[in-house]
């Protein structure tokens, strides 16, 4: 049964109720029976097998191995700090595990605690979790609905929905029965549990408590709701496992290969593959990758955007289309008045919000329309330090801010009120009596509709034709406007029978929910970025229409409504979905299928919102991004970002920021492997072609050590590159791991070996020890991984130029720092007994740097070459 479909005697009928409420006992039985009407919690993991799973992972298992051979080794610094940095991943999981539960909890939260009802034809007040099924609820303006209701009685009765439907004013309710297919804004005859009365009176029968309810309904699909895990973490999980394997086999091989064919000792052998296995595993990108990410946090949280769960991050950098709400998101969430038209002529009207402030255009004089605005209104407008605030209806408000533009002193200061009729759904309409210097004077505002067919006349006396007023209503509800019609009569007594055909007709005013100026700039921005945007919202299709226009959304005339997708398969959704940006009244199952329709073409998706109906969406979107301010926690509990200032330019500014950290990660990951891959690249061709080691084991162990806990992390600080904004997402299977990344693992890899065998050899030359031969080819180790460090850095530019030299602070702390540690290996007498190092001379160093040189122009014009033929290409 649909209740809102259905008249009220049946729905008595079904749930075996009557009017007057049910009796204790058999509201008792049927708690028994249906249960408290709270939402089901969902079972959670114990913290400790919480903190547990956060190791399951081929990577840590990886890094635990490394750990253990190492202390084996007695190199317990290495094991330190391996171990810091999975235990460091394993807490920064643990805090962030389970959130999807706190989004129930937020849902279960907005639940009424407390309910008036009728038992055994009493009042009563009960707990919100006893409701049953069949109880009658009574409710007043300020009440929390706090179960699904069929209303059968109803007073000027009005709720506030925009945590359903998006809808960014209350909506009238009444008891009659609406279309079985009517869309769940437009079903008049429902009170939806945790949405909240505005004002008037009513009672309602309980027709669904719980998970039965439409919030607990969305709670339901939220639960199951997949969550994308994002790229990157996708990326590294395939990474680690590919690595380890290989890894362990080439290990496995090349020690065979040594041992076997090359007959060297078993303790070297074991130790000079052991060196290479550790060197090449790269223990310190995790903690690397963190830091960015957290960097990546900070930077987010500046331009007012929370990042809730860290990988997110680099998830934002590749949105390729934005889903947005649009009351409060890409509109302000505050009425305003923005034309009207009246027997004189039209207006156009000025201004933010509710201030009384802003210029009115137009050949008509606004007064007589102004002050009718003024006195048939029951809000109030305050002024406070965060700009003006209405008290009461939001419409009636923005009529109030209208006056206070048009009208020089305040009509309340002059006119007594005397007599007034309230706003009914039934009738449509609202009117005052009021009194001044004796004069009595009645006006009415209400729905065009309405009010039009109750006037006779225009304010020149001439007679008044409904026709062609209910086609200029029609015009301005086309522009995204809610139209209101007043009138004015004079009488000294307000009754309801004379206001039929005794009205003079003022006006209609057209209020809107105006775009804010900084979302029109952002859309702007995206679609520069080469990011669609489009409006899923739950309101009218002419108001989504409308607002879409102002913003500036690339198909905004076309507009798809709830009921249109009703009528496609998700096969035709798909089809359509690209080249529609606007979609209205919109349910929470439509979000969830237009979120899935663009993830199939590969797209990865934004959500942004604010209410309970859309958490599913936020959850399954690739990036869920809530409003901070105005947003239900519900929402944020749902989502991976939230906007401190509900300001949908902080997307624009999310998302370069977002491209800015997977940038970086790119740059510590294009540093990262090669430098790895060139640390044990010497060792690994001297045993294959069986030479001597060019720099020892230990050797390398020791670079790796400090060029991995210093310089890899530099890359983190590093600020956002030109024209990050200009290019186009990157595709949402765009692997990090790219072909040109292990071209240059095997081109860094043999430029390093190919430089340390030359240093190598040209020491021997000298005249040097091997010991003193080594101590160059170590050193020269270090300074190509400075070298290549100055050109990562610029992912789309040259490593050349004075851009690339005009390092960051955090590049030039580094590299002090990994050459005073070379220093002191190399100098210090203790530790060249340690490792096997040897004091070098400045030719020695001016060698070394000229190695550098060479290396860096090289693996420059290699880039450079590269994107000419693939721009040629």
């Amino acid at each position: 049964m649909k209740p809102w479909a259905t008249p009220v005697a049946e729905v008595l009928e079904h749930v075996d109720a009557g009017e007057k409420g049910l009796s204790a006992s058999e509201a008792a039985a049927r708690l028994d029976k249906h249960g408290p009407n709270k939402l089901p919690e969902a079972e959670r993991r114990s913290t400790l097998m919480r903190f547990v799973v956060q190791f399951h992972n081929v990577l840590i298992y990886v890094l635990l191995g490394a750990a253990l051979i190492k202390a084996l080794m007695g190199h317990w610094i290495d094991t330190g700090v391996i171990l810091a940095v999975v235990v460091l991943n394993a807490i920064i999981g643990f805090i962030q595990e389970g959130r999807a539960e706190a989004a129930m909890e937020a849902i279960r939260g907005m639940l009424a605690p407390r309910a008036a009802v009728l038992r055994d034809g009493k009042r009563v007040t009960v707990d919100g979790a006893d409701l049953v099924p069949g109880d009658v609820v009574l409710l007043e303006a300020g009440d929390k609905v706090p179960a699904d209701l069929r209303l059968f009685k109803a007073r000027g009765l009005a709720a506030q929905e925009a945590i359903l439907t998006g809808e960014s004013v209350p909506v009238d309710k009444d008891t009659d029965p609406v279309e079985a297919g009517a869309a769940l804004g437009d079903r008049a005859s429902m009170l939806w549990s945790g949405t909240l009365v505005t004002q008037g009176a009513g009672r309602g029968l309980v027709v669904a408590t719980g998970a039965g309810t439409e919030i607990g309904r969305i709670g339901g699909m939220l639960a199951g709701v997949e969550k994308l895990t994002t790229p990157l973490v996708a990326q590294m999980d395939r990474f680690a496992r590919w690595l380890s394997l290989f890894i362990l086999t080439a290990a496995a091989l090349l020690f065979a290969f040594g041992v076997f064919i090359r007959g060297y000792p078993l303790e070297e052998a074991f130790m000079s593959v052991v060196a290479v296995a550790v060197s090449s595993i790269p223990e310190g990108l995790p903690a690397v990758l963190t830091i960015t990410l957290a960097l990546g946090v900070q930077a987010m949280a500046r331009r007012n955007a929370i990042v809730r769960r860290l990988p997110a991050i680099e998830t934002v950098g590749a949105v390729s289309v934005i889903c947005t709400d649009k009351t409060g998101t890409l509109t302000r969430n505050e009425m305003t008045v923005a034309l009207a038209e009246t027997p004189s002529g039209r207006l156009e009207i000025a201004g933010e919000g509710y201030a009384p402030k802003g210029k009115i255009t137009g050949e008509a004089d606004p007064e007589a329309l102004a002050l009718a605005a003024a006195l048939c209104n029951d809000a109030e407008l305050h002024e406070r330090d965060d700009g003006w605030m209405v008290e009461g209806d939001p419409m009636e408000g923005a009529l109030l801010a209208f006056a206070g533009k048009a009208l020089e002193d305040d009509p309340l200061d002059a006119w007594d009120r005397v007599d007034a009729i309230p706003f009914d759904s039934r009738h449509r309409y609202m009117a005052t009596l009021h009194e001044r210097d004796g004069a009595r004077r009645v006006h009415v505002k209400g729905a065009p509709e309405r009010v039009l067919g109750m006037c006779a006349h225009l304010p020149d006396g001439s007679t008044f034709t409904p026709e062609d007023w209910h086609e200029r209503a029609d015009a301005m509800a086309a522009e995204g406007t809610r139209v209101l019609a007043l009138a004015v009569m004079e009488a000294d007594t307000l009754e309801a029978e004379a206001l039929d055909g005794g009205l003079t007709f003022l006006g209609l005013v057209g209020l809107i929910d105006p775009p804010r100026p900084e979302a029109i700039k952002a859309v702007a921005e995206c679609r520069g970025a080469g990011i669609g945007v489009k409006m899923i919202t739950g309101d009218h299709a002419g108001t989504a229409r409308a607002i879409a226009a102002q913003v500036g959304l690339e198909h905004a005339g076309e507009v798809l409504t709830g009921a249109d997708l009703e009528e496609m398969d998700d096969t035709r959704l798909a089809q359509v979905v690209r080249d529609v940006d606007v979609f209205a009244r919109t349910t929470p199952e439509h979000k969830l299928r237009l979120v899935k329709a663009l993830q199939s073409h590969g797209m990865t998706v934004a959500m942004t919102g604010d209410g309970v109906n859309d958490a599913p969406a936020l959850k399954r979107a690739d990036v869920g991004i809530a409003m901070g301010q105005k947003g239900s926690e519900a929402a944020k509990e749902a989502s991976e970002l939230v906007l401190a200032d509900d300001n949908f330019a902080s997307i624009a500014a999310a998302v370069r920021e977002g491209r800015t950290v997977y940038d970086n990660i790119r740059k510590v990951i294009g540093w990262t492997l090669p430098t790895n891959a060139g640390e044990s690249s010497a060792i690994i061709i001297a045993i294959l072609i069986g030479v001597a080691l060019p720099i020892t084991a230990l050797q390398v162990l020791w670079v790796n050590m400090i060029t991995s806990v210093t310089l890899g992390i530099a890359l983190a600080f590093e600020p956002t590159e030109k024209a990050t904004m200009e290019r186009p997402p990157r595709e949402r299977g765009a692997s990090l791991l790219s072909g040109a990344l292990l071209w240059h693992v095997v081109l860094v890899g043999g430029l390093y070996a190919a430089a340390m065998f030359g240093i190598f050899n040209w020491g021997i030359g000298q005249g040097y020890s091997v010991e003193h031969a080594q101590t160059l080819a170590m050193n020269t180790l270090v300074m190509l991984k400075i070298f290549y460090l100055f050109h990562i850095r610029n992912l789309h530019g040259t490593g050349l130029g004075w851009d690339a030299l005009r390092a960051t602070r955090a590049v030039w702390v580094t590299v002090a720092v990994a050459l005073s540690a070379q220093a002191v290996l190399t100098y210090v007498p203790l530790l060249q007994l340690a490792f096997g190092t040897q004091p070098m001379a400045a030719l020695d160093m001016a060698v070394i740097l000229a190695l550098g040189a060479v290396f860096m122009v090289l693996i420059e014009i290699e880039r450079q070459l590269r994107r000419t033929v693939t721009e040629t290409g």
